[in-house]
């Protein structure tokens, strides 16, 4: 079985456990996510504090990035929401170049996993500087970019440059996502956007990598 077919049979089984439930119980949830959506709305700052620093955190927990950026638009607004998940992947990365320069390729090894280093050597053999860019939206990948950069002793000018403009394409992509859920009403919009997004970026890059092989 191929690896596209594998990640579409993964992205239809995450999908049907998703809608199985809204199908018995939408309703409720939509009710729910109104109420939540209006409690969020009386409390930014909180919502701020606690999905920028979720985000920001992301380098060292396993945080579902592409969940709370897409929370930030749901919760927040397109252009709050944005800026919100900006600052903090723009957080994380900092942090995570950092502990990547000081502490080296066994951290980062730690982190990610030897094979996910390894994946990362091959991409940045092809596409150079790049590969930063590319791997953002890619959980895992995202973060061993990072650890990668610092471990690697790329500038820290360039390297922030980078992943700040490809930061910067991912908060408004998912703040968009989200502040739309938002305007509908759907929770499951924005859940799926969330689910979709960094598999359709997984797919991506992995199809080069097919077609060299």
């Amino acid at each position: 079985m191929s690896v596209s077919l594998r990640w579409i049979i993964l992205v239809t089984l995450v999908l049907a456990l998703i809608l199985v439930p809204f199908a018995l119980f939408g309703e409720r949830i939509e009710q729910w996510t109104h109420d939540f959506i209006a409690s969020a709305a009386e409390r930014p700052g909180w919502v701020i504090l606690v999905l920028g620093g979720l985000l920001a955190t992301d380098i060292l927990l396993p945080v579902p990035s592409s969940l709370a950026s897409t929370a930030c638009g749901f919760l927040l607004g397109f252009a709050p929401g944005a800026l919100t998940s900006f600052v903090g992947m723009g957080i994380s990365c900092i942090v995570g170049f950092f502990l990547g320069s000081k502490l080296g390729r066994p951290f980062a090894t730690r982190m990610v996993g030897e094979d996910e280093i390894a994946r990362l050597e091959r991409l940045s053999a092809r596409l150079g500087d790049w590969a930063i860019v590319m791997a953002r939206p890619v959980p895992v990948l995202a973060e061993a970019s990072v650890l990668f950069a610092g471990v690697g002793r790329i500038p820290m000018a360039r390297f922030l440059t980078l992943a700040f403009l490809s930061n910067l394409g991912i908060s408004l992509v998912y703040a968009a996502v989200g502040a739309f859920s938002a305007t509908v009403d759907s929770f499951l919009l924005a859940f799926g956007g969330a689910i979709l997004l960094p598999a359709l970026a997984m797919l991506a890059l992995r199809k080069p990598a097919a077609s060299q092989a």
